[in-house]
């Protein structure tokens, strides 16, 4: 689930590079987060297996 969300605001991020329509530092903000949880889930994952 939170992969899915990560992915859906860096596409959402990248569409708004391409289309110059940005909401400010919001959408840069959106980024870090999506970031930030792929890394834990990988992390996560190490930590398991």
């Amino acid at each position: 689930m939170l992969e899915t969300i990560a992915i859906i605001l860096i596409v959402l991020w990248a569409l708004g590079l391409v289309s110059s329509y940005t909401l400010g530092g919001f959408i840069h903000i959106l980024l870090i987060v999506a970031i930030v949880v792929i890394l834990i889930r990988l992390i996560e994952r190490r930590r398991i297996l």
